[in-house]
């Protein structure tokens, strides 16, 4: 059974030559064949059998009950053992039938167990080549190579895989892949480093959103351990004779508080293990380089001719210490699917935001970052819009707490009281906060939008890569005289919104920031004295 995937070549695989990294001098030749490294089953199967230990340390405890431990032991290590050794024949197989070669004009992959896959991509379309170790393949010097062309073919991004090279062929791939002729050589005495890591940074990794989601988990993880080892009651149990003399909402907001504080200990955790290491640099031929990782160790290349502007982030509790996180807005960036906390868009993580400016600026190759400049307002109307919406979110669930307090019980007539005490004065400071965010201008070469208050964001777009707008207008906008216009581009999120702008304010900076585009949809105003003439 074979499947051909992305660009079928109509050629076979020839002969392995062997490991050793060597620039291919012809595409077509069965001798460019490449093999990944040996080493590669080691390492898969060294991963697998740390899984298939952590299965099996529950299911002894299961079975324990039922039966001697050292008899549920020895049955369950008789399964490891024949699941390892399946594996080793798998990936030998799976091994000897992978086979990669990088020729003039394409990059292709031959490999698969069951199902043969033979993919191939062309070098022209190639936007991304990125290296990940993790501990283990650190170790041995190997390294996961994914090329990807940033485009997407039937809802999976267009990429080959090569699990596991050497580091020195994977850099060399990187570099070959990557280096265009065409590209403008830095000078001999430019410092390729844009940014490295300030251990200051960490002191944001606490009051980042991350951190009551990993406080949220922690506490799961325990009531789901102890459901395993059949000792969740007992668990339960002993929460509340810690608790036995205090009412249940101290007892609620103690939990609460070490659930924070284990989040806040998690999230340190993991910013030092996704940033140590960190470094912003700028290659020759036209290339950003992001290398970070203390365990696992990632490097995100991007070609600069595909950066279309960059985003400032700003999360809720990193803004109130004065920082902020910089995303690239580039096309053919994806979230990596395999490993869900990393973010290839990101070039900065949360720091000062002097710097988030700063380097802003560097990447984009400006002299003044375009994130900090002035920014028109936005009409009054667009301030009570915010303060309508965060009032009704509020005071919809307190009528419904009323009328179901008349209808059931006084007590949440109470609850409904105290929910419209506290939470009414904190919608309308997030409303007014949320209209202080909104702006817009023009910064040279670029569009600069502005908008939110718990995930506030600055875009820098390049007004060349402005392919479109959206003027949106809902019942409500035409009578508040307001807009929402969108500036579409193939890069980054696709479209970008101005928020609530005023009806000529918004056309007006629309046809100005990217003439020609929107012009010939709008209607000439005639002037007074047009009018004059022709009456």
């Amino acid at each position: 059974m074979s499947e051909t995937a992305d660009e079928a070549t109509g050629t076979a695989p020839g002969p392995a030559t062997g490991t050793a990294p060597r620039a291919a001098t012809d595409g077509n030749r069965d001798s460019d064949w490449l093999r990944l490294d040996p080493r590669t089953v080691l390492v898969r199967v060294v991963l697998f059998g740390g899984v298939l230990v952590g299965a099996a340390l529950p299911v002894i405890f299961a079975l324990a009950g039922r039966r001697p431990l050292w008899q549920a032991a020895l049955w369950v290590a008789a399964g490891v053992t024949l699941a390892l050794l399946a594996d080793i024949a798998a990936e030998t197989v799976r091994l000897r039938r992978t086979r990669y070669r990088i020729g003039t004009e394409r990059a292709e992959l031959h490999t698969g167990l069951v199902v043969v896959q033979r993919r191939s991509l062309a070098r022209e379309r190639i936007r991304s080549v990125d290296l990940t170790a993790n501990p283990l393949q650190r170790v041995l010097g190997l390294v996961k190579v994914r090329i990807g062309t940033g485009e997407h073919t039937g809802g999976s991004e267009s990429t080959l895989e090569l699990d596991l090279v050497t580091r020195a062929e994977g850099e060399r791939l990187r570099h070959e892949l990557l280096t265009r002729s065409a590209a403008t050589p830095e000078a001999p005495d430019h410092d390729p480093s844009l940014a490295t890591l300030d251990p200051r940074w960490i002191r944001y990794a606490p009051v980042s959103f991350l951190a009551p989601a990993l406080g949220g988990a922690a506490a799961g993880a325990v009531m789901q351990v102890s459901e395993w080892f059949g000792a969740q009651g007992e668990v339960i149990d002993w929460i509340g004779d810690r608790f036995q003399d205090v009412s249940i909402p101290w007892m609620i907001l103690v939990l609460v508080l070490l659930a924070t504080v284990a989040g806040a200990v998690g999230a340190l955790g993991l910013w030092v293990e996704m940033w140590w290491n960190y470094r912003l640099e700028r290659e020759s031929g036209g290339t950003l380089r992001v290398s970070r990782g203390l365990f696992t160790a990632r490097s995100v290349s991007i070609e600069e001719r595909r950066l279309r502007g960059i985003e400032l982030v700003e999360p809720l509790g990193v803004r109130a210490f004065g920082a902020a996180r910089v995303d690239a807005v580039a096309t053919g960036l994806v979230k990596d699917d395999e490993d869900k906390h990393t973010d290839l868009k990101t070039l900065l993580p949360a720091a000062e935001r002097a710097v988030a400016d700063r380097v802003a600026a560097q990447v984009l190759r400006e002299p003044e970052p375009p994130t900090g400049a002035p920014l028109a307002a936005h009409p009054r109307a667009a301030r009570t819009r915010r303060v309508r919406w965060a009032l009704g979110s509020v005071l919809v669930p307190v009528a419904v707490l009323v009328l179901l307090g008349l209808l059931l019980t006084p007590v949440l007539l109470y609850v409904a009281a105290g929910c419209a005490a506290v939470l009414c004065p904190v919608a309308v400071l997030f409303a007014l906060d949320a209209y202080r965010a909104l702006g817009h201008g023009v910064s040279g070469a670029y569009l600069v939008t502005r908008s939110g208050t718990v995930r506030r964001a600055t875009v820098a777009l390049q007004r060349s890569g402005v392919i479109g707008w959206t003027v949106k207008q809902s019942y409500f906008q035409r009578r508040a005289g307001v807009l929402t216009l969108t500036a579409t581009t193939a890069a980054g999120a696709g479209a970008y919104d101005i928020l609530d702008a005023g009806q000529s304010q918004g056309l007006t900076f629309a046809a100005g920031a990217v003439p020609d585009l929107l012009t010939p949809f709008l209607e000439p105003v005639p002037t007074t004295e047009a009018r004059s003439t022709e009456g």
